[in-house]
């Protein structure tokens, strides 16, 4: 008995000293495919709230709205990333959200707090608007557009790529800024015009920037592109050696860029209620919200973030941009859309 004690005792030891850990937790964020956030962030996340976050990426805006939608009565996601001002009617009116009133919302302006039920909160903004060529400017001595009737004017007769509306988000923001300027009654108009005027109309954004544009890398042929008022930031964020000036600008005049603001929320029916608060607590707290620009070139909400210097420099925000109602895009947009495709894609 005595020569079985000690290895009875050994191998009792060995159960007590393996350290014992918590089940982790699953934290599940639906978002759209191009949504970043650096590595080191999300892990210091995870680490301290004992929790994996794992992203569902869903495709674009409106597919992960859709599916949200089409899946709210058995969630596949405790919080979803990426809703935008456009659909937030829809949104708000299928009853997906949970409301949940952060405490880093005191940091967040009003004109950005569009849901007054909290269940829809924002964490970014920015601005399509038309990006040009600084050098091609310069040698052809062409006059920056100060307005949308300029793009339908001799001088820039072939100069500008645009994208679809229906299957890209610049696309779709550039087709509303033409209805804010132009009404329900005169944007086909102002499309045919622009038919005229020989636009180009690419199916996405990513062949609009990197191959039809003349800056975009690809040595395209047009020297101006419907873009974001951050674009001009990118090249000089990513350069090696520090950049004076860069070779793309946004054009800021009144009425030519459109402003959009993008939103997360807790999805209704998350058994993870309390991670997802703090999930949605630290994406709009300081720590997330500088984090946004260098990845997904963004501003952030939080007016406690500081953006990077070559935004402070580079990426200039238009003083007048253009939004409409949501509630009128929810009711309009499919008969808008309609009217384009019948009567300006077919002249294409």
């Amino acid at each position: 008995m005595k020569k079985v004690l000690p290895l009875v005792l050994a191998i009792l030891s060995l159960f007590c000293i393996s350290p014992v850990h918590a089940e982790e937790d699953v934290l599940n964020v639906l978002t759209y495919s191009s949504f970043a956030v650096s590595e080191d962030v999300i892990k210091e996340f995870e680490a301290e709230n004992n929790v994996k976050v794992q992203f569902i990426e869903g495709g674009n805006t409106p597919s992960i709205v859709n599916r949200a939608i089409l899946t709210k009565n058995s969630p596949i996601a405790d919080v979803i990333v990426g809703m935008n001002d456009i659909l937030l009617t829809r949104v708000l009116k299928n009853e997906i959200l949970e409301p949940y009133e952060s405490p880093e919302l005191k940091n967040i302006p009003d004109e950005f707090k569009l849901d007054s039920t909290f269940g829809a909160l924002p964490f970014d903004y920015g601005h399509v608007c038309i990006n040009y060529d600084t050098t091609y400017f310069t040698e052809h001595n062409l006059a920056i557009p100060t307005s949308l009737d300029d793009l339908i004017s001799e001088p820039y007769k072939g100069l500008l790529v645009v994208e679809n509306p229906t299957s890209s988000g610049p696309g779709q923001a550039f087709f509303l800024t033409t209805i804010a300027a132009y009404g329900e009654d005169g944007f086909v108009d102002y499309w045919n015009k622009l038919l005229a005027n020989d636009v180009q109309i690419d199916n996405d954004w990513s062949s609009a920037y990197y191959t039809s544009f003349t800056a975009g890398g690809g040595n395209g042929p047009r020297p101006m592109v419907v873009s974001y008022d951050t674009s001009p930031a990118a090249i000089p964020f990513y350069s090696e050696t520090p950049m004076e000036t860069a070779p793309i600008a946004a054009i800021l005049a009144d009425g030519m860029c459109y402003r959009t603001i993008e939103f997360l929320g807790i999805l209704k029916g998350t058994k993870n209620r309390e991670i997802a608060e703090k999930f949605v607590d630290a994406m709009l707290g300081k720590r997330w919200q500088e984090d946004l620009p260098g990845q997904m070139f963004v501003y952030p909400v939080n007016q406690e973030a500081v953006l990077p210097e070559v935004f402070a420099k580079f990426a200039i925000q238009p003083e007048n941009p253009v939004s409409l109602d949501s509630a009128l895009i929810e009711e309009k947009y499919e008969d808008w859309i309609q009217a384009w495709n019948d009567e300006v894609l077919v002249n294409y």
